[in-house]
């Protein structure tokens, strides 16, 4: 039966498709074998501890482990071993998990620990076509807690895939088949993909573009070194990246390795042999892991579609790649260029150039004239092509298309992506290569002024005018209006005793922030809510750091997420719990996250749906929004229709029934 969902319980589904970090020493190297991954997870205590009575649940503290310590649980008879987290046999069967997938789900993958399979006949259903469920047994974590967070256990299932597969056989249908598992399995907090380290950017990449609206963290790892080997780094990459995946919403695919989270479509494997195998140069990691994790706010992106989260489930073929060289035979081109292909990525030199034969240059421009889409990229690790050099701007006039500083892999990816969609035309496509859908490229900035503090502190009387406005009692007349021109006397005196720095007024404006936005956001004040997001978007804002509870100013949608910090709702919770409609469609627009739960573990749907607000629970869900957790699971969406039928509000047994929950 599957467990109820607490509050302090985050939900992830590892999706297992092979790789080293599963695989042993077999007679010719390394080779996968089925269960085995799984099995060692079930063993160690560092990833499952259903009971909370290992070493790792009781030693957050002296006392906590002076007291597990000398209870007899750290006995050989309790365990064998406490360090390796080995598990006895006394411990309890952990609940299950419901999980979907497009193929039969191998019967072994269900069986619960200890159990035989000649003892135990799990069932995986067919539920519609191409669609299996099945019950499999869940894991769960010590609890643990970041920086700024409350502490949660993560409860996790994996979902082996049978055959276990070596990255390098990866192949679009097998991208095709993670992505709609993802889909099927979409009522899950985040997922983590383990996979091959060879073409694991190819798969993160093509991931990115086929996670359409995307609002949940999805995260690909794997080991150079496997989990059956004493020293590797399975371990880490693995907790690491479930930790990751538990604690935050980072709506992106992503790629973990090494202590760092990339973005999945900015990632090349540059070595075959260190720890350290994968790179992004042209953008900095999304989140570090040191001493505590840091999550580089500011390049997050934010969803700010008001559509459902879909799978898209094609993708060309007819693609390829084509590097340049000196002495390259416009004969080879010719050949590379003819018919299926439909779309190529051009690995161009430095900045975008290419030899300038007319031969060359005739075979490239015959293919475009023909609707084979061309994209240059640089061959190299780091930079973006331009048109600065004349024989770059030369391939500009026949056709080919920037590709920015996208990946080899990514620019191969999207162009199969698009390519794939029929709706499309020849030349949209072309228009799309060179913007970014996914923050696949970077687009050219204007560098930012000089920031002086006069400015600074004209910005802050302009903050506090709409803090103080909002903070004003309904029936109030007066207002304090702070104003660059006119500021009243006791404003002067405060103002007078603020450090005339700009790292310090910025530090002012960072606290006021989020008390001004969910003060909006309570009052439906449109206004004030887009000055919020449109003051956090600045490209001149001086402070680029952490704000307290992990929010930063310069993140677009950023501070529209923060949360408060006695309740943990964010300004889309206190919008959709007081009907203001015109709030949430912006707070959407902005890049506000439909899935955040609060301290209770409540969505933003379940307050607007409890407290009746039609309108707002029409758009929640037209967002991607559902009702989870112990929304359901604690019964709490089911009360709340069970007093609506007591009381004869059809209207809002209509609204329960809207937002998913069954009588």
């Amino acid at each position: 039966m599957d467990t109820l969902q607490l509050a302090d319980e985050s939900r992830v589904l590892i999706i297992y498709t092979g790789g080293t970090i599963g695989m042993l020493v077999g007679k010719h190297g390394y080779v996968p074998e089925p269960h085995f991954l799984t099995e060692t997870l079930r063993s160690q205590t560092r990833f499952h501890d259903p009971s909370q009575d290992s070493l790792f649940s009781n030693a957050s503290s002296v006392q906590g482990f002076r007291q597990w310590s000398s209870s007899g649980r750290s006995s050989p008879s309790a365990e064998r071993n406490a360090t390796d987290g080995i598990v006895s046999s006394a411990t309890p069967p952990q609940p299950t998990l419901l999980v979907r997938s497009s193929r039969p789900i191998s019967r072994f993958t269900m069986l619960l620990p200890n159990q035989q399979p000649e003892k135990s006949q799990p069932a995986c259903v067919k539920v519609s076509e191409d669609v299996y469920e099945a019950h499999l047994p869940s894991l769960v974590t010590p609890k643990s807690s970041v920086a700024g967070g409350a502490a949660k256990r993560i409860r996790y299932a994996v979902l082996e895939w049978d055959p276990l597969l070596d990255s390098s056989n990866m192949e679009i249908d097998d991208w095709i088949r993670i992505a709609t598992e993802i889909e099927l399995n979409y009522h899950f907090d985040a997922f983590v993909i383990l996979h091959g380290t060879d073409t694991m950017c190819y798969t993160s990449s093509a991931l990115s573009f086929l996670l359409e609206d995307l609002g949940k963290t999805v995260i690909i790892t794997g080991a150079q070194i496997p989990l059956s080997q004493l020293r590797n780094d399975a371990v880490d990459n693995l907790m690491c990246a479930l930790s990751i995946a538990g604690h935050y919403i980072i709506p992106e695919c992503c790629l973990y390795f090494n202590h760092t989270l990339f973005r999945g479509n900015r990632v090349s494997k540059t070595s075959s042999y260190d720890l350290s195998a994968f790179s992004s140069p042209n953008l900095p990691p999304l989140v570090d892991v040191g001493i505590d994790i840091v999550v580089n706010w500011n390049d997050v992106i934010r969803q700010t579609s008001l559509r459902r989260f879909k799978a898209h489930k094609a993708m060309s073929p007819f693609v390829a790649t084509l590097r340049l060289f000196p002495g390259i035979a416009a004969a080879t081109v010719r050949a590379f260029l003819t018919p299926p292909i439909r779309g190529v990525v051009l690995e161009t030199f430095g900045a975008g150039n290419a030899p300038q034969r007319a031969d060359l240059m005739q075979a490239l421009q015959e293919a475009c004239d023909r609707g084979v889409i061309i994209v240059a990229i640089t061959q190299c690790a780091k930079g973006t092509v331009s048109d600065a050099y004349e024989t770059g701007r030369t391939l500009l006039k026949i056709g080919v298309v920037p590709g920015g500083d996208m990946t080899p892999e990514c620019a191969l990816a999207k162009l199969s992506y698009l390519l794939s969609k029929p709706e499309l035309s020849l030349d949209k496509i072309r228009e799309l290569i060179a913007l970014p859908l996914r923050g696949e490229l970077t687009r050219p900035v204007a560098s930012a002024p000089n920031e002086l503090v006069a400015g600074e502190m004209n910005k802050i009387r302009s903050l506090l005018s709409h803090f103080v406005r909002l903070s004003q009692p309904p029936s109030s007349v007066p207002q304090v209006v702070i104003t660059s021109d006119s500021v009243d006397s006791s404003a002067q005196d405060a103002t007078a005793a603020w450090s005339q720095t700009a790292a310090e007024a910025a530090s002012t404006e960072i606290a006021l922030l989020p008390f001004l936005i969910h003060l909006a956001a309570a009052k439906d004040d449109v206004e004030s809510l887009g000055y919020c997001v449109s003051y956090a978007r600045s490209d001149d804002h001086p402070l680029h750091g952490p704000l307290e509870g992990g929010l930063y100013s310069g993140v677009p949608g950023g501070v529209v997420n923060c949360l408060d910090a006695a309740s943990g709702r964010s300004p889309l919770h206190v919008a959709a719990l007081n009907g203001s409609l015109n709030c949430v469609n912006s707070l959407l627009e902005s890049g506000a996250l439909v899935h955040l739960r609060d301290t209770l573990g409540h969505t933003a749907l379940y307050y607007a749906t409890r407290q009746g607000h039609y309108e707002v629970v029409q758009v929640l869900l037209q967002a991607g929004a559902n009702l989870g957790g112990v929304d359901i699971e604690g019964g709490f969406a089911l009360l709340g229709m069970q007093a609506a039928l007591r009381n004869g509000d059809q209207d809002l047994l209509r609204m329960w029934e809207m937002a998913g929950v069954k009588s």
